[in-house]
């Protein structure tokens, strides 16, 4: 029997916009004006779309002016929104002699074969295990290993020393913060907390807002705990001295 006109709907044509009536139990039909199918059970019942996966972001700032700055994790660079100055983000792997300045919100490795010399580097995150001449900023963290080699100075927001590893440094070292799991020779000195774990062994006097000290840890020099470590003057100073900024 043919379709009464109660079973009947008037659809649109996706291809060419002419409206005509269909049977709303047909599949598909075709087009009266361009002749094209088009099926009528998905015009009637389209699936739903899914919104697009929100990327990933993470926050920087501009080397150059400060501002904050929202950017993919995947990013290699980005352009800043409001100096329009380029700004780094790559990380950097460092395996064989290389001089150059880095200045990067990625993240600076530095390979026990590596060898950075005549360099200012400003970095996201550092490891060090190779031998680094020059001046070093690591804004996040700086990671020291045993066959790290030092010469010159540097900053770091963290300091790290992992276990079963061991740093000498003849200067007072300030950080933000640090944790210590492996061996450290040098008075220590921290705006904010200082972590000792149970594996680690500390020569020097440490001086931190707040101390962590894990049971069976070593630690040899004297404490002051409480205060936030008054920075060291930066009018005077020697060369091969180390600091960090909170």
């Amino acid at each position: 029997m043919p379709a009464s006109k109660q079973d009947k709907v008037l659809m649109t044509c996706p291809h060419c916009g002419n409206a005509q009536a269909e049977s709303r139990l047909a599949f598909s039909t075709v087009c009266k004006k361009c002749g094209r199918n088009f099926r009528i059970q998905e015009a009637l019942h389209p699936t739903r779309k899914e919104a697009p996966a929100a990327l990933e972001q993470k926050r920087i700032t501009c080397f150059e002016c400060g501002a904050e700055l929202d950017v993919a994790l995947s990013a290699q660079s980005t352009m800043c929104k409001k100096c329009s100055r380029y700004v780094d983000l790559k990380d950097y792997h460092i395996t064989n002699a290389v001089s150059k300045n880095f200045k990067t919100r990625g993240s600076f490795t530095l390979e026990a074969a590596g060898y950075v010399f005549n360099t200012e580097a400003q970095v996201g995150d550092a490891i060090l295990k190779g031998k680094f001449l020059g001046k070093l900023i690591a804004e996040k963290s700086l990671t020291i290993y045993s066959t790290a080699e030092i010469k010159g100075s540097f900053k770091a927001a963290h300091l790290i020393i992992p276990a079963t590893n061991r740093f000498n440094w003849p200067e007072t070292i300030q950080v933000g913060s640090a944790e210590i799991a492996g061996e450290l020779a040098a008075n220590l000195h921290a705006q904010g907390t200082i972590v000792i774990k149970s594996t680690a062994r500390l020569f020097g006097d440490l001086e931190a807002k707040d101390l962590v000290v894990e049971a069976g840890a070593v630690v040899v020099g004297k404490i002051k705990v409480g205060v936030p470590a008054t920075p060291a003057p930066t009018a005077k100073k020697q060369k091969g001295e180390a600091e960090a900024s909170p």
